[in-house]
């Protein structure tokens, strides 16, 4: 096993470790947490030798082979495909010696050992896990230079993924890779061998690809058996009975302090106070545990709604010079939709947001957006947008000239950034504090549409917590894009798929997404099916069928027939005024284009509705 014990760390002035000590069991997939800043990355190094303790040490079995994501990602000449078999070393030295020795018995025994690493299976399984990762065949035989930093940071990944270390370090590895590819890491990581440590802030990969939490806390290390949601609810009873012995505790101090203060003076009770005051001395204090106070996130929504649709979208074609990369384009956004698209990196996703804020013209068609619409754009390559020099106050101030200081600093306050923290310049900021800087200024004024463009990126989970509440009680239209299952769930209620060149809706939810990326479709590339309805599972002659699934599919439905029952209902209030049709014909004729899309979406829910009610009731029968 990992056995770290005592061990303590510094970083100039600051505590890290404090004589941490914990056994990580052979095997074990451990998500290791912490918030930003506790020491998560340190503690890897340390691990890897690359630093030194001031005290304390860690031990781990001798031929354990230790890897971890290579700090520079792969930029020469050589293929995908080579970069990812060089990495093992032993097979490629046994290959490279094979073809120049002479000596027949160590042919016979450079063949044996290659045959005992599987080395002639190796290519077929670098191409699996570059797959896997987003790299299609052809993608595998170009040159590591031919791709930007982020696909070339995949590469690195793909290359200590098929090393099988003993021992794999991971920190923060889905930052860099889309959905799908978070997707089938999960996957990965749940069948993984040997023993992993990833460092990571996506809750889903936490409850999903992992069996063990290692909570870093005030220079501390406690491990826990279960995923996430298990070591928060044990973490929050833990908390609640060491207040509750706090304050016993507290109690019984104040009475032995009381009885101590009153009778030390008295002869006949000297022997009684002195006793207490023993019991005092010896008495331990209970720390009280709290979190970290996480400030919310702040993201006004429209003074006035918008009358629907926000946006029409009728035949469009988008891309970049001559270049089309998204066409056959036909949507409608409406004032309270909550999207999230789904695809892979490099199908159009970022093309098609910039599409629906309006940085983007279409090529062909019409996009019709709401006169009075306002948009607020987020996007990670943003921050390079703000002023390293400035700080979040004059940024804000920026927005809000000749304002008294009072109200720029309660503003700044809203944004995450009370008293002193209002003047840290940008550079000295962490990539949370940035992100969080970033969209208070894009939503500053109050927007009708929110686009998210991979907002979580940075944030630790607590802080993506509360960007989940801040989403959610947004009033407006909210476009995200994310590879954060978790935030996907807890804020979209549609789906629209960007794939194949268009982007359509998508009647699936996201386990069907994960099965169809999983499945043997999505491994060979091919598009998963949209606006099509799922299959209703029927009930077999053997096992019962689990009803999980079909009672969270009616109440899906229930809340898609209201949701667009109250749209068919404001359109038809707006198209009963008169003057819609005499002042702004073209206007009346997208209401009743967007009525009727409506209603055939209402009749199609309505009828999966009794479908899957009805196959709901026989599994229960």
């Amino acid at each position: 096993m990992l056995q770290i014990n005592d061990l303590t760390f510094r970083l100039g002035e600051r505590l890290l470790l404090d004589r941490a000590t914990v056994a990580v069991p052979s095997g074990a997939r451990v998500g290791l947490v912490g918030r930003n800043g506790a020491g998560k990355t340190t503690l890897f190094r340390l691990i890897r030798d690359e630093l030194s303790p001031e005290s304390g040490t860690i031990s781990r079995p001798k031929q354990w082979r230790v890897g971890a994501v290579a700090q520079e990602a792969p930029g020469g000449p050589e293929s995908l495909i080579e970069v990812v078999l060089a990495a093992d070393i032993e097979r490629a030295a046994l290959i490279a010696e094979a073809e120049t020795a002479e000596d027949p018995m160590r042919r016979a025994e450079i063949e044996t050992r290659l045959v005992d690493i599987g080395a002639h299976s190796a290519p077929a399984r670098a191409a699996s896990i570059l797959h896997g990762l987003g790299f299609d065949a052809a993608a595998q035989n170009r040159p590591c230079s031919a791709f930007s930093g982020g696909w070339r940071m995949r590469v690195a990944l793909a290359a200590v993924l098929f090393t099988e270390p003993d021992l794999l370090l991971l920190d923060e590895p889905t930052n860099y890779l889309d959905l799908e590819g978070t997707l089938w890491l999960y996957d990965y990581l749940a069948r993984y061998p040997h023993t992993v440590l990833v460092i990571s802030h996506d809750r889903d990969l936490l409850d999903t690809a992992v069996d063990s939490i290692l909570h870093l806390d005030q220079g501390k290390l406690v491990f826990y058996r279960g995923g996430y949601t298990a070591f928060d609810r044990q973490r929050r009873e833990k908390q609640a009975l060491q207040s509750k012995a706090r304050m016993k505790q507290e109690s019984e101090r104040k009475h032995l302090s009381a009885f101590v203060e009153r009778f030390r003076a008295k002869a006949s009770k000297a022997r009684q106070a002195q006793s207490r005051l023993k019991r005092l001395e010896k008495m331990e204090p209970i720390i009280a545990v709290a979190d970290e106070e996480v400030l919310p996130f702040h993201l006004p929504g429209p003074d006035r709604p918008l009358s629907p649709p926000l946006i029409a979208i009728e035949s469009a074609g988008a891309g970049y010079d001559d270049r089309i990369v998204l066409d056959r384009l036909n949507l409608t956004l409406l004032p309270d939709d909550r999207i999230a698209l789904l695809g892979s990196n490099g199908n159009g996703k970022s093309t098609f947001a910039k599409l629906l804020s309006g940085r983007l013209a279409p090529m062909k068609g019409r996009v019709v957006h709401s006169p009075k619409l306002k948009t607020a754009y987020f996007a990670q390559h943003q921050l390079d947008e703000l002023n390293p020099a400035e700080s979040p106050l004059q940024h804000v101030a920026a927005l809000m000239p000749d304002t008294p200081q009072a109200r720029l600093r309660a503003r700044v306050a809203q944004l995450g950034f009370p008293g002193a923290r209002a003047e840290t310049p940008v550079a000295k900021l962490s990539g949370g504090e940035k992100a969080r800087l970033l969209m208070g200024l894009a939503a500053f004024d109050g927007a009708h549409l929110l686009i998210l463009d991979e907002p979580t990126n940075h944030l630790d989970i607590d802080s993506r917590q509360a960007l989940v509440e801040a989403i959610n009680d947004f009033t407006g239209a909210v476009v995200l894009i994310s590879h954060d299952r978790f935030l996907i769930e807890a804020c979209a209620d549609r789906l629209w798929l960007v794939s194949g060149g268009t982007v359509k809706p998508y009647d699936g939810d996201m386990d069907d997404y994960r099965r169809f990326v999983l499945s043997a479709d999505g491994k060979a590339g091919r598009e998963p099916p949209a606006n099509e309805e799922p299959s209703v599972p029927k009930r077999p002659a053997g096992p019962r069928v689990a009803l999980g699934p079909l009672r969270k599919r009616v109440d899906e439905l229930n809340q898609r027939i209201v949701k667009l029952s109250a749209v068919i209902a404001k359109v038809d209030a707006a198209l009963q005024a008169p003057e819609v049709f005499r002042d702004n014909p073209a206007k009346a004729g997208e209401l009743a284009r967007m009525r009727a899309e409506a209603a055939e979406a209402l009749a199609r829910a309505e009828d999966e509705w009794l479908n899957v009610s009805a196959a709901l009731e026989n599994a229960q029968g």
